[in-house]
């Protein structure tokens, strides 16, 4: 998930068609992020994961003993020169929850490379779908009768 500082949240999934190790998944999740942030032109990023192994061994904080995790963090290494500021920063699993979701639902999909992706629309209404077709009454709105009771106690002209 890519955050910008405008507060735009622009999320990414992928599914790995290959066998590997969690820590494997969680390096390819790492990479995508950080060259989704090189493909938008970021300049400052700031790289929260919730795997401690990747994030302390991107820092230089742990050993990287297995020999399959030593390409990848080699190759992070390499796209870090793409930025004026990085920072990696080690969060719980609780706090990422969103990355959690993305990962679930790219593993819901099983999808050819020649087939288009689906796109996932997500959006934010305020008000109930059914509002905006409420008809008006006499060319008032339907809720004009008990706003104006609300505001002045009178009754409509109709009502006994």
């Amino acid at each position: 998930m890519l955050l910008s500082p405008e507060k735009q949240y622009i999320p990414m999934t992928a599914r790995l068609c290959f066998d590997c190790t969690n820590n494997i998944a969680e390096y390819e999740a790492c990479v995508m992020g950080i060259r989704a942030a090189i493909e938008y032109k970021a300049r400052r990023l700031n790289v929260y994961g919730d795997s401690a192994l990747v994030i302390h061994q991107i820092k230089g904080e742990w050993e990287t003993r297995d020999q399959k995790q030593i390409p990848y963090k080699a190759y992070i290494k390499g796209l870090i020169e793409y930025f004026d500021e990085i920072e990696f920063h080690h969060i719980s699993r609780e706090d990422n929850q969103l990355a959690d979701a993305l990962a679930t639902l790219s593993s819901m999909f099983v999808i050819s490379q020649e087939e288009e992706l689906p796109m996932i629309k997500m959006q934010s209404h305020e008000n109930p779908v059914y509002y905006n077709f409420i008809e008006e009454v006499d060319g008032k709105p339907w809720y004009f009768d008990i706003k104006r009771y609300l505001q002045n106690r009178e009754y409509p002209d109709s009502a006994s």
